[in-house]
């Protein structure tokens, strides 16, 4: 793969697959934006620009910026994963106040970098691609033995959001396709984040390929969806899980 002369956006970069979806990308050639809150410094120069993808102002003065330095932007990767203080609450202790705050920050960044970040692609010579990050929990169901005995749950809204991105992903794709703009999503399964052993446990156990996932494993994954060599894919959703999916 080679995506030099790229100018990709990533959201999120500076997390715990944001990290390694950069670096695969910059090993590629490409010129990486890292559009997040959590950095050192926001210097367009340097790659990091200060983005908070629940602030319209902000995501607008960001693309600002990458534009006027690059005068393009070749792709973007939705990655960010803005959430509240109670996110990962019980079903049961979630208000419709939380729900709410939860889906807004996490869709409406989504849906207001694509539409800007597609129509600025639409114009270009050499348009772009648009790659989301999602789950196999916006696939299938949830699996809640994988909770037994660690006293936490998977959140009721991440099912929901991740769903609606697929699908969302879908419709870009439709609509953009004339205009030589791919959309797509690439759906985790579970990575190593510093899980209990008796979640790690209850994970391995189920997943075909014995082991839960790692960032390295999902980066290329993008990188892949992001290059020429999938010029004809869209509106595809690549699910990256150990087999979890398949079983």
């Amino acid at each position: 793969m080679d995506l030099i002369n790229q100018v990709i956006v990533v959201t999120g970069g500076s997390g715990l697959i944001g990290q390694a979806i950069v670096k695969d990308l910059q090993s590629k050639g490409a010129t990486v934006i890292n559009f997040d809150l959590a950095k050192s410094s926001t210097n367009v120069d340097d790659s990091l620009i200060e983005c908070d993808i629940t602030d319209e102002k902000s995501m607008s003065v960001s693309i600002e910026k990458v534009i006027h330095k690059y005068g393009k932007i070749t792709g973007l990767v939705n990655n960010a994963y803005p959430r509240t203080p109670d996110w990962g609450n019980k079903v049961e202790d979630v208000s419709v106040e939380s729900w709410r705050k939860n889906v807004d920050m996490q869709m409406s960044g989504v849906f207001f970098l694509s539409k800007e970040i597609c129509t600025i692609m639409t114009t270009q010579e050499d348009k772009g691609s648009v790659v989301n990050i999602a789950s196999i929990y916006g696939v299938v169901g949830n699996d809640f033995t994988l909770y037994e005995g660690t006293g936490i749950t998977s959140p009721i809204a991440y099912s929901f959001i991740k769903g609606g991105m697929i699908n969302f992903t879908r419709y870009l794709a439709s609509y953009y396709g004339k205009s030589g703009v791919r959309v797509n999503t690439v759906s985790p399964g579970g990575i190593v984040s510093d899980q209990s052993d008796v979640f790690i446990d209850n994970y391995e156990k189920k997943v075909p390929l014995g082991r839960l996932g790692t960032p390295e494993d999902i980066a290329p994954a993008v990188t892949f969806l992001l290059d020429d060599g999938a010029k004809y894919i869209t509106g595809h959703n690549l699910i990256v899980d150990g087999g979890w999916t398949a079983i």
